[in-house]
């Protein structure tokens, strides 16, 4: 076998001063110092918070720094709209500049209709010391005892959170100070205001989205938000909220028949997104009418277009509404498209089912388990209520009847 050359050293040399090895010490690459952001565990992306505790940790941490975040609306468009307020009051609160882009509604209502962030002390409860009893009612608490079969069971915890705060805590029955909304920096867009140009014949885009996409990218480029740009001046994170694209509103035809003229015109606006997103400091939050496309197909490209992709079920105006299993929540939620920007493994949550619920004052997901029914009535189900119990009683030539005694 061969000898590396200058792996021996000959008696009477002098030692080298140089190190021979190719091995070199791994410099860590400096990582943004941004308010509002941090590095993911996992892969070390720049990560922002939703806004909301719950969907931060369904999404491995937070949303990445130049991804897509998709949210197919609800029927009503009540939760949907929700999230991106909690995503622009986050915005707000870390000093990030926003990006509202509206084709319904005004975006100075969207803004206005922002929730408080609440204090440390408000948002993390404490626990509440209860007066000392007696020692009489103390043994009869203790006394108390649940069912023999529910007894042993485990908890179940159905909360989404983690040690690790990120972000903060809003109240969504109180909306956002003016003094404290009018201190963020908000470029809008709203569609009927905004003169469009004539689109190329041959572009497949729309000529509302080809106007958007230029709008954020003059945006990007003159506020200093591209990776490219001299970093003369403290960087900062640009939150983008497109609400309801691929309505009527913005001129898209996929929600009124199966085979749409323009097909691949949302398509072909995220691809511009999604390429634009990646070469600068900046994170969006669709949100689309997945309910009101008819094309199941085109509704499945949009979501694969998307970095992460979720949808909001709600139970307003259903059947499950009504249904006593689902009386703790107000929808739920799926999982469309997880994460897998910059990782080999992609993040997905340990649970399937989950259900969203809007408290007095705060908006949570947590996942979905039915209660233990403890009635008494749960076990003790009378003949004649299963069905076909009488007709069976009656050919063994029994009685139904309570009062009657039984001829053997």
């Amino acid at each position: 076998m061969a000898t590396p050359v200058g792996g021996v050293s000959r008696p009477g040399d002098k030692p080298s001063s140089f190190n021979s090895t190719s091995f070199q010490k791994k410099t860590r690459s400096k990582i943004l110092s941004i308010p509002g952001t941090r590095p993911s565990v996992q892969n070390g992306q720049l990560l922002v918070s939703t806004g909301v505790t719950s969907l931060d940790f369904l999404l491995g941490g937070g949303l990445a720094v130049g991804a897509v975040l998709l949210i197919e609306e609800d029927r009503y468009d009540s939760y949907s709209r929700m999230i991106l307020k909690y995503f622009l009051a986050e915005g707000v609160v870390c000093q990030h500049e926003l990006f509202l882009a509206t084709a319904q509604y005004s975006p100075d209502d969207i803004l206005k209709e922002l929730p408080s962030p609440v204090m440390d002390d408000v948002a993390i409860p404490k626990p509440v010391e209860h007066p000392r009893m007696s020692s009489d009612s103390q043994d009869s608490v203790d006394a108390m005892k649940i069912a023999w079969r529910y007894q042993n069971l485990p908890k179940v915890q159905s909360t989404l959170t983690t040690s690790s705060r990120f972000g903060h805590y809003y109240d969504v029955s109180k909306t956002m100070e003016a003094e404290i909304r009018q201190g963020a920096k908000c470029h809008c867009f709203y569609l009927p205001d905004h003169p469009c140009e004539t689109a190329p014949s041959n572009s497949p885009m729309l000529e509302s989205y080809s106007s958007l996409l230029r709008s954020l990218q003059e945006v990007i480029q003159m506020e200093g938000f591209a990776v490219s740009a001299s970093s003369a001046k403290s960087r900062n994170i640009l939150r983008i909220g497109l609400h309801s694209l691929g309505s009527t509103l913005w001129g898209d035809d996929l929600c009124c028949c199966d085979n749409p003229k323009h097909a691949h015109a949302l398509t072909t606006f995220l691809y511009g997104l999604r390429a634009l997103l990646r070469s600068s400091l900046a994170v969006a939050v669709v949100t689309v009418p997945s309910h009101l496309i008819q094309n199941r197909a085109i509704m499945g490209r949009i979501a694969k277009l998307s970095d992460t992709a979720i949808a909001l079920e709600s139970f307003k105006g259903s059947l499950k509404e009504t249904n006593p299993l689902y009386k703790d929540y107000h929808g739920l939620l799926h999982v469309r498209q997880v994460p897998h920007l910059n990782c080999l493994a992609s993040q997905f949550p340990d649970h399937k089912d989950l259900a969203f619920k809007l408290k007095r004052k705060q908006f949570s997901i947590e996942r979905l388990h039915l209660p233990p029914d403890l009635s008494e009535t749960a076990s003790r189900v009378s003949r004649g209520d299963v069905p076909g119990a009488a007709s069976a009683a009656s050919a063994c030539g029994l009685s139904t009847s309570t009062n009657k005694p039984l001829d053997f």
